[in-house]
């Protein structure tokens, strides 16, 4: 089963058929909003809007714990998701897209595991590794996807996700070139850290909107100017979404599965009693 988190301007319903809308709750709370179950091209799908369908919650009130245990609780076993971001790169355009394989986080308030020994926390503490965020298996079909459909994609990059709400100064995004940054948003973490640990791989669609803040003689990030280029653009990530997830559902997962849920057993400390 695939879970698709639809970020700012990508989260059209109508792309999956028989829907019926679920509200769930977890033990870290209310996800963003109802989960919308169906299907694409006969693939059991759960949609969510990361921001809720109105786009009520900013970045860092984002309920991440709750978005990913309620669709790993669904059964999911990938999530696939679109985020709109700034491009700190030349070569990437507004209205490309980017495979993201790396983060660098710039978060400051958000909870970034379902371990932390809260009441309704699984037990131990949770050291997972994150060499390699993104499942590399799931990037490569997305990658191989956008290509045949003559989108052009960029086949790697690193996300720096800031807390916001507010878009960076220019010192920052300077900064963040220097970094090695590449796009820039304010969701990535803690939502692949949350899909790494529940053992579900997770792969981002990115659609650069913007040039940040940092290129000469180019106007600066504006809400207007990201909703414009998105509705030029959000038929891109659709497109990818529903010739991808088919490829999906026909591969075999046991494997990776079995690996990812191995590493989270040994990135455990339970305590002693």
């Amino acid at each position: 089963m695939v879970g698709i988190i639809g970020g700012s301007g990508l989260d059209d319903p109508d792309i999956l058929e028989g829907r019926l809308e679920k509200y769930v709750d977890t033990p870290f709370g209310k996800p963003s909003d109802a989960l919308v179950l169906g299907k694409i091209k006969n693939v059991d799908c759960v949609l969510l809007a990361r921001h809720g369908r109105q786009h009520t919650i900013a970045p860092t009130n984002v309920n991440y714990r709750a978005n990913i245990w309620a669709l790993k609780s669904e059964g999911c076993t990938h999530i696939l998701v679109t985020t709109a971001c700034g491009s700190l790169r030349e070569e990437i355009q507004p209205g490309d897209i980017v495979m993201v394989d790396q983060f660098i986080d710039r978060t400051t308030k958000r909870a970034q595991t379902f371990y932390d020994g809260g009441p309704s926390c699984l037990p131990g503490v949770c050291h997972i590794p994150m060499a390699e965020p993104f499942c590399a298996k799931t990037r490569e079909i997305l990658i191989d996807v956008g290509k045949r459909l003559g989108i052009k994609c960029h086949s790697k990059g690193a996300m720096i996700t800031i807390e916001g709400p507010r878009f960076s100064s220019k010192a920052e995004s300077h900064m963040f070139r220097l970094w090695g940054a590449d796009v820039i948003n304010m969701t990535t973490v803690p939502e692949v850290v949350l899909a790494k640990e529940a053992g579900i791989c997770y792969a981002s669609i990115a659609m650069a909107t913007d040039y940040d803040c940092w290129k000469e003689h180019e106007e600066a990030v504006s809400v207007d100017r990201v909703l414009k280029t998105l509705k030029e653009n959000a038929n891109k990530a659709t497109s990818i979404l529903l010739t991808a997830i088919p490829q999906i559902a026909a591969m075999d997962w046991t494997e990776t599965l079995q690996s990812m849920k191995a590493t989270v057993q040994l990135s455990v400390m339970l305590p002693r009693h």
